[in-house]
């Protein structure tokens, strides 16, 4: 019964819409396809214009995706290579020798990566290692002068 009401006022309200275009067209006077088709589509619900862009798609054989604009200069190197070192904002530490002051390495490194004893020596004794990855780029400086003034010799990438 409910059901039947809504269906009754959704074709009640329908064809009030379609009246009151009707009475619009004929009271306005002649105008262009591109205006009136401007209109139709303000009137449009958001499935039903998400309906339209996807016929006009098909219909069309075009995509209404942004695309991604290329560098003008593609070919450059020299230009590719600074648009890399301005992009890059992960670093990467790298113990590449220990150098005289094991110990002093293997407490540096524990205070810098947090890491136990034991695993701090592992990663020490495995030189080259990865000290610390994922970092920015004064963090990364950081620890390389941190390391370097105990003895090691570290590589930041």
């Amino acid at each position: 019964m409910v059901e039947k009401k809504e269906v009754a006022e959704k074709k009640e309200v329908a064809t009030k819409k379609a009246k009151k275009a009707t009475e619009e067209k004929q009271s306005k006077p002649e105008m262009g396809a591109s205006v009136e088709i401007l209109e139709k589509i303000e009137k449009m619900s958001v499935l039903e214009l998400a309906d339209l862009v996807k016929a006009l798609e098909e219909k069309f054989g075009v995509t209404a995706a942004i695309p991604v604009a290329m560098p003008a200069n593609a070919g450059g190197a020299a230009e590719s290579d600074e648009a890399k070192e301005e992009e890059k904002t992960d670093f990467e530490v790298v113990l590449k020798e220990v150098g005289p002051n094991k110990i002093k390495v293997i407490k540096e490194i524990r205070t810098i990566t947090a890491l136990g004893l034991k695993e701090s020596k592992d990663l020490v004794d495995g030189a080259p290692n990865t000290v610390k990855e994922h970092v920015d780029k004064k963090e990364a400086e950081g620890i390389k002068e941190k390391l370097e003034a105990v003895g090691a010799v570290v590589e930041i990438k």
